[in-house]
């Protein structure tokens, strides 16, 4: 446990330096807030690209996706803990960089820090604090299967992080910003959205129950948690869906004029 968080503790802010270092020295036409968002972003996709492998490791391995193990399940929360924290960091330091020219205080800074990114902050918070011990301590020795699928989740955030990436660098007008607009959507409702059906399904054919009978054949505090898990993710995918919208209504605009 302990060496697994001490390695994340190295790696992602680490890489984040890395990046950003390797980002002054091949774009010195950048801007500094440019740099730090690139790398920020970076970072969070290789953490994604390293949670699902993990989940889907974990997926492959669990036949009985109730009581098989696989050491993935835990190791890699202990990993993840880090990177919450550093990604917190990473966010707060992008805001900080984005406002220094307007010499606000500090605590000013933060404080829009956290209205800015209340929302990313909360799932950072909840994470941490309820689904960290309810993964590693109340679970006991079940669901590592149900751990993997959660990991995999994880999958539409380079897609979301490039995106990001673009629109810092005034490139939503190109293919790659369209084309990647389709993939974020698409993972995000497969990997976030679908996923928790997918989840209650599995157990369903575990226990030869129907889809629309698991729930009512789980403990409370399962259908509770998914429920937290998915309430941030339905919002999410609303955002993306009136930014797409959004998109084609530009385009049509633009090829009717």
């Amino acid at each position: 446990m302990l060496l697994t968080l001490a390695s994340g503790a190295l790696f992602f802010p680490g890489l984040f330096a890395l990046s950003t270092w390797a980002l002054r020295r091949s774009r010195p036409g950048w801007t500094e807030d440019d740099r730090l968002t690139v790398g920020t972003r970076l970072v969070s996709s290789v953490q994604a690209v390293l949670a699902t492998g993990a989940g889907l490791t974990i997926i492959i391995s669990c036949r009985n996706v109730v009581s098989d193990r696989h050491w993935l399940a835990r190791e890699y929360v202990w990993f993840l803990i880090p990177y919450m924290i550093y990604d917190c960091y990473a966010m707060y330091l992008c805001e900080w960089c984005r406002t220094r020219a307007q010499k606000l205080r500090r605590a000013t800074i933060f404080r829009n820090f956290l209205i800015e990114n209340r929302l990313m902050v909360t799932h950072h918070a909840v994470i941490l604090f309820v689904l960290v011990p309810i993964s590693q301590k109340l679970r006991g020795e079940l669901g590592d299967f149900f751990v993997g699928c959660i990991f995999t989740a994880e999958l539409s955030t380079p897609f979301v992080s490039l995106g990001r990436v673009l629109i810092q660098l005034k490139q939503q007008h190109t293919l790659l910003y369209k084309v990647n607009g389709v993939l974020t959507l698409t993972t995000f409702l497969f990997c976030r959205i679908l996923l928790f059906p997918f989840m209650y399904w599995s157990y369903g054919q575990h226990k030869g129950l129907s889809l629309l009978r698991v729930p009512f054949n789980i403990p409370l505090h399962c259908n509770m948690a998914n429920a937290i898990l998915i309430s941030p993710q339905l919002y999410w995918f609303s955002l993306l869906c009136k930014k797409a919208a959004r998109l084609f209504d530009t385009a049509k605009v633009r090829k009717d004029g």
